[in-house]
């Protein structure tokens, strides 16, 4: 157990990278709310399967990097209740992943393509494995878990990113264009 108390010091040293990333997810979860307001009056048949599958998810990666950066930033004694909270976090986003997948396999509002399943599915997937068993590895190699979390916080930031971007480039260059495209000329609008 003392061990695991020297590991501390080499955890406050991750402070300014979870801070930077913490204050980036917190700022992006915000934005995602600004354009989801924005969006709203121009909703679709299919707008609730389609934010299920594609909108949710990246508040919910905005959410899991902001959670790490917190949670890595507690004082705790040891990094052990650190290692509990980001494998649990990682076990979570597992169970997330697949709820996912397979609201991207019924939705019918988009037909999704390779980079969407990639940045949907494969690479949070990957990022919440990560989280999840590197806990087991905290007692023997701290280092290499350590920039596993911090690899992954990271990750699932830039996940969310993209997914941002596309979900937002997607119903302002595409969807939109159609939406109004349909309108009928003496509608009013």
């Amino acid at each position: 157990m003392a061990e695991l108390t020297l590991i501390i010091p080499e955890l406050e040293a991750w402070g300014g990278f979870y801070s930077i990333v913490g204050s980036a997810a917190g700022a992006l979860i915000g934005l995602q709310f600004v354009v989801l307001t924005l969006i709203a009056e121009r909703p679709t048949h299919d707008a609730e399967q389609g934010t299920a599958a594609f909108g949710s998810p990246t508040v919910f990666h905005f959410g899991a990097a902001l959670f790490l950066s917190a949670a890595l930033h507690a004082p705790f004694a040891t990094i052990t209740g650190a290692a509990i909270l980001w494998g649990l976090l990682g076990l979570t986003g597992v169970a997330y992943s697949i709820l996912v997948l397979r609201r991207m396999r019924r939705q019918s509002a988009y037909d999704p393509i390779f980079e969407d399943w990639l940045f949907h599915i494969i690479l949070p997937f990957l990022a919440y494995i990560a989280l999840a068993v590197s806990p087991f590895a905290v007692a023997s190699h701290a280092r290499t878990a350590l920039f596993t979390v911090g690899g992954s916080a990271l990750l699932l930031l830039f996940i969310g990113i993209h997914n941002a971007w596309d979900n937002v480039s997607y119903l302002v260059l595409v969807h939109a264009p159609k939406s109004t495209s349909t309108k009928h000329p003496n509608d009013g609008s």
